[in-house]
């Protein structure tokens, strides 16, 4: 993936002013800055939730190039203003999400999923309406990893976790670092440190 002088406005605010670089597998690129740089609207150009108001991004994959309907499969996200459904419980949602994808839900896989995310299996039957916000922030990694994304787009991953649940991410980061593409917005130092790369909205 890569993106060139992408740049955001909403009305006559400029959130991105001229933003370039590139994932790619086996790369880490953290994004940092200070509040109301960017980061999350970087990342949310680049998966497509949003499109730019200048600029472009760009993904290929053996060296054709995809358009933005091709992308949504191959990428994973979680983000602080990601929506789980409160009412379902956590196997659940990662059963609707696997769903969505057009894959087929295996329980067993999912279970393994959140327990290694750090939800042992009694926790996978409760709504999430009654989790931790910690917990919450697990299931969103875990919707975000399910179907092995070739790009992974974390924004402030560790948000809301403990020292445990910070060491379960960056183990995550570590496992997809070797054939994924993966950007980290953040502002955490220790997130910081898992970055081969940066991007600093700052100036």
């Amino acid at each position: 993936m890569t993106f060139e002088e992408v740049g955001k406005r909403f009305g006559n605010r400029a959130v991105l002013a001229g933003v370039t670089g590139s994932l790619s597998p086996g790369r880490v690129v953290v994004v940092t800055g200070p509040n109301g740089s960017g980061k999350s609207t970087l990342l949310n150009i680049l998966s497509g939730l949003l499109r730019p108001s200048r600029g472009a991004v760009r993904y290929t994959e053996d060296g054709v190039e995809l358009p933005r309907s091709g992308w949504f499969s191959r990428l994973g996200v979680a983000a602080p203003d990601m929506a789980v459904y409160d009412e379902l419980s956590a196997i659940e949602n990662l059963r609707l999400f696997t769903r969505l994808r057009g894959m087929r839900a295996d329980d067993e896989r999912l279970g393994a999923l959140l327990s290694d995310l750090g939800l042992p299996g009694r926790e996978h039957r409760r709504p999430v309406g009654t989790y931790s916000s910690g917990m919450r922030q697990r299931v969103k990694l875990a919707q975000a990893v399910l179907h092995s994304p070739a790009v992974l787009l974390l924004d402030e991953p560790s948000s809301n976790l403990d020292a445990a649940g910070h060491d379960i991410v960056a183990s995550l980061v570590e496992r997809f670092r070797a054939g994924s593409a993966v950007a980290v917005a953040t502002n955490d130092p220790r997130e910081m440190a898992w970055g081969d790369e940066g991007i600093d909205l700052a100036g």
